[in-house]
Order: structure tokens, then C-alpha cells, then sequence
């Protein structure tokens, strides 16, 4: 049915990219560097890293990999740290010896990173010391042999290195105890690498590059497998989808959201690396006003970002007294941008907020909107480009142009599958075809438009009511922060609609909230049940759990719990 579709294409957008552009990564990474060797690369609090230095630090560390721990082509390493300058210095090392690089959330609980760790049979980490009190409670029940140890400031010049590292220490005490005899420290790695012969290896493009772990919203998580052919095949499409508005060597990219996560590794990593540009590393985005204080100091002239930090930094005061005249372009994913938040950047800003759709089972990338779009449409855009999409029923029948069904995705950017799972990838991906468990429309021009997640939706009396619908309409009051929107057990209809509410002012009350939902909601939409809370719970790059919701509804409910009949 997709060849009824009429993509609307901004005329500078080509419809197929070339994925086999690049050999591997490595070579994308020789290139970028040799083109701008001495452009800023890298920002971290205040701390410039130029591609030189990245290339000759990662180099080093890729030699201390292949000599000193005697890691060998396909060998993983696990990642654990957020936004330093160390990280791109550790990915770009991993990737240049020929090895697997594991991206880990370094706010994972002891069980979690076991599970991965173990799951991925990697054998050495290179982990930030606030986080090593975890890796100590598990490390003898994995695989690993080699601990890398830095700490905050390890990148910083040496008079910021000891003053950030004393901080983080001493005064905010961050660093729990641990006891890890045998690690060796991320400078001295350097130092020995340094001394050390660097032999590139033979890399291809179907060589694996990432063990990409799922949140494990569903189950247990599981290991995308990304090869270099994947992460370059989704490059090539973000740069087709986003270049019209860069300009190669000229930008500056504000990368709040963590590096480790696959939505900031590829459209701001891997991208802007390409481009010659420039990423501001923020580490602590949750810090909203020292964020915002330090964007500042840079002109920066792009943006990725989920829903919750748009909207908190839309929340901030000093947020709306920055300059956004250098702005070029701004790319919401990881979760639906709802129409309050876009629109309220949009007036801020004067920029479109352009919103994306991916997942980690393809690099992320599938869909986003024209470059060319001017408002907010409430679309995840069209396919970008070299990728086919078709919406089907519960039993694989193509869907009705107009009729919701669930997306599949073929490309150059969808996974191998994933790692060690077969049965878990039969289950996903057909005859070249993966499932997304996304329920989604499509208009005669091609903009497709996310209905909610098969397991999100909420079934009331036999209607499909989705979440996303319900969060839009409650957070476009103007006294509301956030919502989140998931189904409770009823007697009556099977289920009904419970919306948990973050205030922005405090005298919003539920009966005033349920009255504005009456004027834009169907009756078996409207909530029949209001809980009011502090904060709404959150994956590690802001996503709202709507699973983690749905988990306590067995607990005690909040006494500012309002019920409806």
C-alpha cells in the first residue's frame, strides 16, 4: 500500500542516500578529522577538545586496547559514564581497535548492569567513579577483566581537573565508596597508549560496531545489534533529512541528552562529527538552571531534546532571556512532542520544532519532519529517506490508507537483531520487515502520525482510547506541568482513563481540570480518575514511564486522588 503514498519531499531532500558511502565508521572518523583537525570538536565545562586532540586521545586508547589487554576484533567493551569529553574519547578508541562498544546507563542499579554486562559477554569497562560503588557489587559475577576508572574532571585542564574533581568528592559527595584494586585510571591509559603502536584493523561494513541495549520496558533488555553499515546507513539519512539547514564545519550542537543513549549518539554524535561540528556536552541536564546558565556562553546553532526537557526548560525564566537568533535547527524524539510544548518553543524561538520518530532497532532514525515545515502539525514527519514503511492489522494484513495499524520499517538502518536472541528476533523481524509495536496512521502525502504503543493503549467498553491524545489535551491547560495518561481496571468498562498530573500552579484542582477535558474529549475519553503528583517517573533521558504508572496501581493511591463517577 505504500505506493499510494505521496511523499512530500522538501526538494533539496534526496529520496535514497548511499549507505556503502563510508567503509566503516573508522574511515567516517578519519575524514571528518582530517578536514577539521584543529575545529573544535568536543565542549565540556568550558574545556574545548579539538579533533586533533580526539584523534590522537582515541588513538592512544585504541592502542592501549590492542597492546596492553590484548582485546581482539569483535571483543566488547562496555561504556559507562555520561556527557565528558572522555566518552567520545572512549567510543572513538573502541570503535578504531576493531571492537564492540556496550553503551550503559551509568544510573543502572546493581541487577541491571549485571544483566548487561553479562548478557553482552563484554570484558572490559571504562566506568566514571561516582558510578564504581555499582560496578563493585557485581564485577566477580561477570565476565569482565579490565576496570578503566576516571573521574569527573579528568579531561578538564589541570587546574578546573583538580577543582571539579575536589568538588565532586568533598563538597557534593557523589562518589560512594568502592573498592575496585585492580582498575587502572582513564590517564593513564592514555599516557601508556600513547607509547604504544596503534595497527588499524580491518573493519567493514558488516562488522558489528554496537551492542545497543533496549530500556527493557518489555522484559528483559535486549542487545540491538548495529553494525558501522547501520549507524552510517542512519547518518547519511539524518544528514539528508537535517543538512539543508547545516552548514559543514559552522555549527554548534547542544547535546544534553546522554551520549550513551542512541538518539544523542547518532544525530548529535555521530552526525555532527561528520559535519565538523561542535558538541556541547552537557552533564547534568537535570540541573536546569546551571543548564540553562551555561548555554549562555554559546551561540549555538542546534538542539535535540525530549518533550520533558523542552518543556522544563520552557519553565525556566532565564531560559527565555537567551539569544536564539543563531538557532538553526531543533529535533525532538525519544517520546511524542506534544502540541503545547512545540508551539510554546516555537513562539520563544521562532524556530519550528521539528519532531522524529526512531527506536534503537534502527540506529534510531525512521521518520521526521520537512526541514521546510513551518508549524507544528502533530506528524512524526515522512520516512527518511532509503527507508520503506507499511501499517498493518493484527493479523499482517495491510491496512486502509487513513486506517490505524502497526508500523514496520525496512532500511539499511534496522538491526542485525539481537544479540543472542533468536527467538526474540523472529519475533520482530519478518522476511526483512521489523515490527515496531507502534500503532500509526498515514495521510495521501505520506506523514505518518503515532496513534500510541500496542501495549500503551487504553480499552474502554471497546474503544481505543490513546494515551497520547489524552496527555495533548490535559497539558495544553495552562496550569498543568506534565501528565501521563494509563489505563485502571473498571468493573463497568473493562478500563478507564487515569491521568497522573504534575501542577504548574497549585490551585489547579481536578474538578477544573476535568471540565477543560469536557470540552475537547469524547465522554469514555475523559479521565475518571485524577492523581496529583510531585514528579512523574522517568527513563534516564526523561521519557515518562508510562509502564513504571501502570506498576503501582496495586500500591496505595495518593490522597490527592480524585475519582469520578
Amino acid at each position: 500500500m505504500d505506493k499510494v503514498w505521496l511523499k512530500r519531499y522538501p526538494h533539496d531532500v534526496p529520496e535514497n542516500i548511499d549507505p556503502d558511502r563510508y567503509q566503516s565508521l573508522l574511515e567516517m572518523f578519519e575524514n571528518a578529522v582530517h578536514h577539521f583537525a584543529d575545529s573544535p570538536a568536543f565542549i565540556n565545562m568550558g574545556q574545548e577538545m579539538t579533533y586533533r586532540k580526539l584523534e590522537e586521545r582515541s588513538r592512544a586508547f585504541a592502542a592501549y586496547l590492542q597492546n596492553q589487554l590484548g582485546l581482539k576484533k569483535g571483543d566488547r567493551v562496555a561504556l559507562m559514564m555520561p556527557n565528558l569529553l572522555q566518552y567520545p574519547i572512549a567510543l572513538f578508541g573502541v570503535l578504531r581497535a576493531g571492537l564492540v562498544v556496550v553503551n550503559v546507563n551509568p544510573l543502572y542499579t546493581p541487577r541491571e548492569l549485571e544483566h548487561q554486562l553479562n548478557d553482552s559477554g563484554a570484558t572490559a569497562i571504562v566506568i566514571v567513579s561516582n558510578f564504581a560503588h555499582t560496578l563493585e557489587e557485581v564485577v566477580f559475577n561477570t565476565q569482565i577483566k579490565h576496570v578503566i576508572l576516571t573521574r569527573m574532571g579528568d579531561q578538564l585542564s589541570p587546574v578546573k581537573a583538580t577543582l571539579v574533581n575536589f568538588v565532586v568528592k568533598y563538597i557534593k559527595r557523589l562518589i560512594p565508596k568502592y573498592h575496585l584494586p585492580d582498575a587502572i585510571s582513564f590517564r593513564s591509559v592514555l599516557q601508556l597508549g600513547r607509547r604504544m603502536q596503534y595497527v588499524k584493523p580491518n573493519v567493514i561494513n558488516d562488522d558489528l560496531a554496537f551492542l545497543q541495549y533496549t530500556g527493557g520496558t518489555t522484559g528483559v533488555a535486549k542487545g540491538a545489534m548495529l553494525t558501522h553499515r547501520n549507524m552510517l546507513a542512519n547518518l547519511e539519512q539524518a544528514k539528508a533529512a537535517y543538512a539543508p539547514l547545516l552548514r559543514p564545519g559552522k555549527e554548534l550542537i547542544v547535546t544534553a541528552l546522554p551520549l550513551y543513549h542512541i538518539f544523542a549518539l547518532t544525530v548529535n554524535g555521530l552526525l555532527f562529527i561528520e559535519l565538523g561540528g561542535r558538541n556541547l556536552l552537557i552533564t547534568n541536564p537535570r540541573d536546569i538552571p546551571g543548564f540553562v546558565k551555561e548555554l549562555a556562553q554559546y551561540p549555538f546553532t542546534a538542539i535535540s531534546g525530549v518533550n520533558t526537557l523542552f518543556n522544563a526548560m520552557l519553565n525556566n525564566a532565564d531560559f527565555h532571556k537567551l539569544d536564539f537568533s543563531s538557532l538553526r535547527l531543533s529535533v525532538g524524539g525519544g517520546m511524542s512532542v506534544l502540541k503545547s510544548v512545540a508551539e510554546k518553543w516555537e513562539t520563544l524561538t521562532g524556530k519550528h520544532l521539528l519532531e522524529g520518530y526512531g527506536l534503537t532497532e534502527c540506529s534510531p532514525l525512521v521518520a521526521g519532519n520537512p526541514h521546510d515545515l513551518k508549524h507544528y502539525s502533530g506528524s512524526i514527519g515522512l520516512p527518511v529517506p532509503s527507508t520503506d514503511v507499511r501499517l498493518v492489522d493484527d493479523n499482517g494484513k495491510d491496512v486502509a490508507l487513513g486506517e490505524a495499524g502497526e508500523l514496520l520499517i525496512r532500511g539499511p538502518q534496522v538491526m542485525l537483531g539481537y544479540w543472542q536472541r533468536p527467538e526474540a528476533t523472529d519475533e520482530v523481524l519478518k522476511d526483512g520487515w521489523l515490527s515496531t509495536g507502534d500503532i500509526v496512521t498515514v495521510d495521501d502525502e505520506g506523514f505518518l502520525r503515532i496513534v500510541d504503543r500496542k501495549k500503551d493503549m487504553i480499552l474502554v467498553s471497546g474503544f481505543n482510547v490513546y494515551p497520547n491524545e489524552i496527555e495533548d489535551v490535559v497539558s495544553s491547560h495552562p496550569k498543568v506541568l506534565e501528565a501521563a495518561a494509563i489505563g485502571v481496571p473498571s468493573k463497568s468498562s473493562g478500563e478507564k482513563v487515569k491521568i497522573c498530573v504534575v501542577k504548574k500552579d497549585p490551585s489547579l484542582t481536578a474538578d477544573e481540570l476535568l471540565v477543560h477535558c469536557r470540552h475537547y474529549l469524547t465522554g469514555y475519553k475523559i479521565p475518571k480518575v485524577v492523581e496529583f503528583r510531585d514528579e512523574l517517573p522517568k527513563s534516564n533521558v526523561g521519557k515518562i514511564l508510562r509502564r513504571e504508572l501502570r506498576d503501582e496501581q496495586p500500591k496505595q493511591e495518593s490522597s490527592e486522588l480524585k475519582k469520578v463517577s
